[in-house]
């Protein structure tokens, strides 16, 4: 069977070097790995290959940053000829960024089948680029594997159960499984000058937080005076890192730092107090790791991170994230577990579905 398998931005190589790793080790396949290239520099893209073992794209779109929608036409617009020229079995699309909808949409307009890895994720809310792509992607998708029990709910409730739906578990896991001992060595919070639970870590980069001075005012308020507890370590995309700066994310106990590999990252949060984050996939691992996590935000397409997980949903209010925090400091979190079939075989049961069918 020949795979084109889609990346472009940073959690999508998380999630696509397990299905490489397991299509290899499978032997029943001819892959081709596209990098559309929506995450370019070094720091977002170059360093997730080399640590994670991802082999060089065979096909580089080069699409860099715009708009959603110069974005995602130049990303259909480089991407049909790939396909034409490949003429693949089928197209795995991964998450929920603008290349996995233009790849998705684009496949699907040539007549050739889709697998979506991550569907059936819903945040209910439509302001969110990525909710669109979510629900846009799996609509078009002919297999869709799936990471929760909620997203099978989900798709069954948009009609969807006429495709082939699969709850496989959570391929970002994998990598995390995978990686945890080589990121112990890394050291980072030691290299930081840190004490292990007795810092932060903070992700910020949807645009409903970063591009809003009033939201972005709220959180930067909680997080001041968070950092004058315990250190407050936040890595920031070249784009936010701007924006912090200018909003004047500025306190002795806040650390605006450069973005960090994926070992590092893992390897910082491991040994976190608290993450403080807009992100997916930081909900996801510290589900795992057990790390509390407080989600500013008002909803999250990962529930079973809150049933089951270290996450609380806190939104975007100062005094609401630092109450928060303040339980986590105190103890007063409840422990969670790992959801099912977050084992670090969700890319082998993918690959044997995909196995298993003439898609």
């Amino acid at each position: 069977m020949k795979v084109l398998l889609v990346a472009g931005a940073r959690p999508n190589f998380i999630k696509i070097a397990p299905l490489v790793a397991a299509m290899d080790a499978h032997g029943g396949f001819v892959r081709e790995l596209v990098h559309t290239g929506q995450h370019f520099d070094d720091s977002m893209s170059a360093v997730f290959f080399a640590e994670l073992g991802i082999p060089r794209p065979d096909h580089d779109l080069k699409v860099g940053s715009g708009s959603h929608a110069r974005q995602t036409a130049e990303i259909m617009s480089r991407f049909e000829p790939v396909l034409r020229r490949s003429a693949p079995d089928v197209v795995v699309v991964v998450g929920d960024v603008n290349s996995t909808l233009a790849c998705a949409l684009t496949a699907a307009k040539e007549g050739i089948p889709v697998a979506h890895v991550e569907a059936g994720l819903r945040s209910f809310d439509r302001r969110m680029p990525e909710e669109l792509n979510r629900m846009v992607t799996d609509a078009l998708s002919d297999l869709l594997f799936v990471s929760e029990p909620a997203g099978v709910t989900n798709l069954l409730r948009e009609g969807l159960g006429d495709r082939g739906i699969h709850l496989v578990g959570n391929v970002m896991i994998d990598t995390l499984r995978r990686f945890r001992e080589a990121a112990r060595e890394r050291q980072v919070a030691r290299r930081l000058g840190l004490v292990a639970r007795q810092y932060a870590v903070v992700t910020l980069h949807r645009p409903s937080n970063v591009d809003d001075p009033e939201v972005l005012g709220g959180i930067l308020r909680a997080l001041g005076r968070i950092s004058a507890e315990v250190p407050v370590i936040l890595p920031a995309h070249p784009r936010a890192r701007g924006i912090l700066m200018a909003a004047g994310a500025e306190w002795p106990g806040l650390r605006v730092i450069e973005p960090l590999g994926y070992l590092d990252f893992l390897d910082l949060i491991s040994d976190a107090m608290v993450a403080i984050t807009d992100s997916g996939g930081v909900q996801e691992e510290t589900t795992v790791l057990g790390v509390p996590c407080l989600t500013v935000r008002e909803n999250t397409e990962r529930p079973i991170t809150i049933e089951q997980g270290s996450n609380r949903l806190v939104g975007t209010d100062a005094l609401r994230i630092i109450a928060e925090f303040e339980r986590v400091r105190k103890g007063e979190v409840a422990q969670g577990r790992v959801p099912d079939l977050w084992d670090g075989g969700a890319a082998r049961r993918i690959v044997e579905v995909l196995a298993s069918r003439e898609v």
